[in-house]
């Protein structure tokens, strides 16, 4: 019972900031930062729905491995891709991992049912909180963006949800 009032408590402060996000000028928060594999990742707030503590998955048979299997947000069926998987990235979890993990649902109007498996929320971010934007690097997949660094040095990389949503890889789950 306590948990059930945690993650309303969790969603109900997510939804509070969200909300806030959207009344902010255009040099306020714009994207949702993660990590996956110790890497930084931005994602467009205008392309991701809603965030939900890592509470596992029930695995669906041949598919590939980086469909981790579907989850229900709301009442509403969602496959879970873990990113760290797909992009081939190198995968060190445990019990720590997973109970910082959250879940996130692409926008709805984008008509795909999915969301995304992150190791770690690491908050909102906007222009503001870099110092430079540079190009996509070279021979990245289509749907990565713009590659922003922070004053700290850190590198942070857009993703954009849309062209993943639509990319033939992602879309094809089947082994």
């Amino acid at each position: 019972m306590a948990k059930r009032e945690e993650l309303r408590e969790l969603q109900a402060r997510l939804a509070d900031r969200l909300s806030q996000v959207r009344t902010q000028t255009a040099v306020g928060a714009s994207w949702l930062a993660v990590k996956i594999s110790g890497k930084n990742f931005l994602l467009p707030l205008s392309q991701s729905g809603e965030v939900v503590p890592w509470n596992g998955v029930e695995p669906v048979p041949y598919t590939k491995p980086w469909m981790l299997g579907v989850t229900s947000i709301r009442g509403i069926l969602l496959t879970v891709v873990d990113l760290a998987q797909m992009l081939g990235l190198p995968i060190v979890r445990n019990e720590q991992t997973y109970s910082e993990a959250s879940v996130i649902a692409l926008n709805p109007m984008m008509g795909v049912n999915a969301a995304l498996f992150f190791e770690r929320l690491e908050g909102l971010r906007g222009t503001n909180d870099f110092k430079e934007s540079g190009d996509t690097p070279a021979g990245a997949p289509e749907f990565f963006g713009a590659l922003y660094t922070a004053a700290n040095g850190e590198t942070w990389q857009e993703l954009n949800l849309q062209l993943l949503a639509n990319a033939p890889e992602f879309l094809d789950i089947t082994v």
